[in-house]
């Protein structure tokens, strides 16, 4: 499509990827959302979609996917804790937490296994906030927050939190998910 005040696109339109691979191009950290019920289970999930939306006050905006037992934790509570996780051994954590905790969610697993829920925080260090959500004790750093507000769009919420502290656990840069060869986009 050519719009009269702006050039065309270079290149033969066939060749142009559509919004699909345009969107896989968007680079995101990799974050570990903490949270927790009001029965006191714990959860914990990787997020790409993370990004400070304002100064005044301090806000974040988090996308979780509707169906997920982060936010239904996070509906329950309204706090949850941000674990940005290190490049250097953010991976490992990142794997640990990246399947859905609850078996459900996962196609094509049997009925036998429906009801499992697995507890993604075993093995790893973690602290508990004030808030009650778990903070990462090997992140690059961690804030917590309290839900300011909730938006649902499409297949995923976008939750606003208000930040409520914070703190750096070491020096060092965030992991992106490009440098764990994974894609949530497009």
């Amino acid at each position: 499509m050519t719009h009269p005040e702006l050039p065309q696109l270079p290149g033969n339109p066939k060749e142009i990827p559509g919004p699909e691979q345009a969107m896989l191009k968007l680079s995101y950290g990799v974050h570990v959302i903490g949270s927790r019920s009001e029965a006191g289970d714990l959860n914990a999930m990787i997020a790409d979609w993370v990004m400070q939306v304002s100064f005044k006050p301090r806000l974040v905006a988090v996308a979780i996917e509707n169906d997920a037992r982060t936010l239904r934790f996070i509906r329950e509570t309204g706090v949850f804790s941000v674990n940005l996780l290190h490049e250097k051994d953010g991976d490992s954590i990142a794997r640990k937490v990246v399947m859905p905790s609850e078996s459900k969610k996962v196609r094509g697993r049997p009925d036998d296994m429906q009801d499992l829920v697995f507890n993604k925080l075993e093995g790893i260090d973690y602290a508990l906030h004030q808030n009650g959500c778990p903070v990462l004790e090997y992140a690059l750093g961690w804030f917590t927050c309290d839900v300011d507000d909730m938006v649902t769009t499409g297949d995923h919420t976008i939750v606003i939190g208000l930040v409520t502290d914070g703190e750096v656990v070491r020096p060092g840069e965030m992991l992106i998910e490009r440098e764990l060869g994974w894609e949530y986009a497009g």
